[in-house]
């Protein structure tokens, strides 16, 4: 259990809005080093200058986390400007809507670099420079927090890419926990699995890199962009109290991390099917108007 944050350093992916800049705000208040990485370079500069008149030391780096050049390269920065962190926040994440079928390859890699292959070099480049840490002194205590998301233990239809993404990030997770377990006591790893959270996610086709085609939106994009809009602005839970959630777990080495409990009703159903080899749930059983009402839109002409 970690009980002791100042002075440590905290490297935070997707650092500059949501639940990155959450945790760092945390961060700054416990005196921490603080490693900000964004693609946004306004919402970067900003976030960087609040922290910085705080007093605290900040580096702030503009990256790409799907790019593995890039995130070698920051963790040479990070190393060489604090050592080894002792907490990484993989948070980096971008949302992507519409029936499976109907999203380009151009998405599925959008979404997957960003989703699985942010977190894929933010553990394979820092966990090693934390064991290599744990093993030079007794006392260090190192923490990796990767975002998935509750569509990381669902399946709602109509957002297939970022179910998929996200429950590799909870496949992945788990993994690291397990490994880490065989070799230090030292390091642990949790997953933050947020729901409806109001945070900058559902806009991030803002952050879209140019080179990526786009085609025109189809109708089942459109009404996902607008239900996740809705939901996602609608929520009562805040990014700072899923931030302060996120350094409480991490304090009591609690592996999983909800920011809405209620909904795993929803996931202890899906978790039976699979155990008694039914068909998927209707994810719609709690809320049939919603339901009836996507499924009306698709199937209506227009």
């Amino acid at each position: 259990m970690i009980q002791h944050f100042e002075n440590k350093t905290a490297v935070l992916t997707g650092g500059a809005s949501g639940f990155g800049l959450e945790c760092a705000r945390i961060a700054a208040s416990y005196k921490m080093n603080v490693v900000l990485v964004d693609v946004q370079q306004d919402a970067l500069d900003k976030a960087e200058a609040e922290l910085k008149a705080l007093g605290i030391n900040v580096l702030a780096k503009k990256i790409d986390v799907s790019n593995a050049s890039q995130m070698e390269a920051l963790a040479k920065d990070v190393e060489s400007h604090f050592g080894a962190p002792h907490f990484v926040f993989n948070n980096a994440g971008v949302g992507s809507g519409g029936l499976v079928w109907e999203n380009t390859v151009a998405d599925w890699q959008w979404v997957l670099g960003v989703n699985v292959w942010g977190v894929v070099h933010g553990v394979r480049l820092f966990t090693p420079m934390m064991l290599a840490a744990a093993k030079k002194d007794p006392n260090y205590q190192g923490h990796i927090v990767n975002t998935a998301s509750m569509a990381g233990l669902l399946t709602a239809p109509n957002m297939g890419v970022y179910n998929v993404s996200k429950h590799a990030v909870v496949a992945l997770t788990e993994t690291l926990y397990q490994d880490l377990k065989l070799v230090t006591d030292q390091v642990s790893a949790s997953v933050l699995c947020p729901y409806f959270v109001p945070t900058g996610i559902s806009q991030s086709h803002r952050n879209r890199p140019a080179d990526l085609p786009h085609q025109k939106a189809t109708k089942s994009q459109l009404i996902g962009q607008a239900m996740s809009d809705k939901a996602v602005n609608s929520g009562k839970v805040s990014a700072a109290d899923t931030a302060r959630m996120v350094f409480e777990a991490i304090a009591a080495d609690q592996f999983y991390i909800y920011s809405h409990p209620h909904a795993l009703g929803n996931v202890q159903t899906r978790m039976d099917a699979i155990v008694q080899q039914q068909n998927p749930p209707n994810p719609f059983t709690a809320r049939p108007d919603i339901g009836e009402k996507l499924k009306a839109e698709l199937r209506t002409d227009s």
